[in-house]
């Protein structure tokens, strides 16, 4: 993907999946790539569609949740890029789990039993669901991995107010329960997810994306119980098959380890299953939309000249 330039343009900032650019110092650019990243590193191959995948169910979901919390986005000029208000960022991911996966259950089964300050029932079992929903937030680094954190040092290292945190947690729990209402609509389970929030002035606003399959979790509903008592895997939608072909292959993002080769084959799948989530989660056929840079180019300047 081509690096762009836009009139008033004040920063750019690529992140491991996004391009972001600053115009002036009120409004964002943010162009979703085909990158895929997996334990903080960027994948050598890109996946096809993936960007419009995640801008699309950015998108519905930031449009079903307005109501909640104030967002960030103000247009969706093309199908991998979001226009919306430049907000302060707080340094920290709000991570919302609904039940015991993933990086949990990683610490659930080598025997702690706190995560994030936050307490984890004993006796429970992989993919079990918490008695109410977690929120064990993360600090979000510019390089490196991201780290746990707990509320408590939030607030005391500053990185927001008492105040704040109880508007975050309320927003994150909020948020959550619409994206579990959403998804058991459509036969899943939001597993767990994270938010991202900034100020804009004084007013708390979520950003970037939400309940897609980069930042979310998703089991099938149907038959989760039986696999559970079973002892068997779940199926699930997230980008979570692609950490486990990468552990598979001896990769998890360590010093000295090295990115197994992705095939053509390989490629194809994981966009299919990006594509899968998308029509499962919104409900709708997805419809790939292919722009060259410069018709991408000319709407967002167009929404831009209309922000003036």
């Amino acid at each position: 993907m081509a690096n762009f330039s836009f009139p008033d343009q004040t920063g750019f900032y690529r992140g491991k999946v996004r391009d972001v650019y600053s115009i002036g110092d009120q409004w964002l650019v943010m162009v979703a790539s085909d990158r895929i990243s997996a334990f903080d590193v960027v994948l050598p191959r890109p996946i096809p569609y993936k960007g419009q995948v995640l801008n699309q169910i950015a998108e519905y979901m930031l449009g079903a949740t307005r109501d909640i919390c104030p967002n960030w986005l103000l247009s969706v000029p093309a199908p991998n890029v979001s226009i919306g208000k430049r907000c302060t960022p707080f340094k920290i991911e709000m991570v919302v789990r609904g039940n015991l996966t993933g990086h949990a259950w990683r610490t659930y089964a080598a025997g702690k039993r706190v995560l994030c300050g936050v307490p984890m029932p004993e006796g429970m079992k992989e993919n079990d669901y918490f008695p109410h929903p977690i929120i064990t937030p993360s600090t979000k680094a510019a390089e490196g991995h991201d780290e746990d954190i707990s509320k408590e040092e939030i607030i005391a290292q500053g990185l927001a107010t008492a105040e704040e945190w109880a508007v975050l947690e309320d927003y994150t729990l909020k948020l959550f329960a619409r994206g579990k209402e959403i998804a058991a609509k459509q036969g899943l389970i939001l597993v767990d997810t994270k938010y991202e929030f900034g100020k804009d002035g004084d007013t708390i606003c979520l950003m970037d994306e939400i309940h897609t399959p980069d930042s979310s979790r998703y089991f099938y509903a149907d038959g989760f119980d039986e696999r559970q008592a079973a002892g068997e895997r779940q199926k699930q939608l997230s980008k979570e098959f692609v950490r486990e072909w990468l552990i598979a292959n001896n990769f998890m993002g360590k010093e000295g380890q090295t990115v197994p080769e992705m095939t053509d084959e390989w490629v194809n799948t994981i966009s299919k299953r990006y594509i899968e989530l998308y029509e499962k989660v919104i409900g709708e056929t997805f419809r790939p939309e292919d722009l060259s840079d410069e018709e991408t180019v000319s709407r967002i300047n167009t929404v831009l000249s209309n922000l003036k």
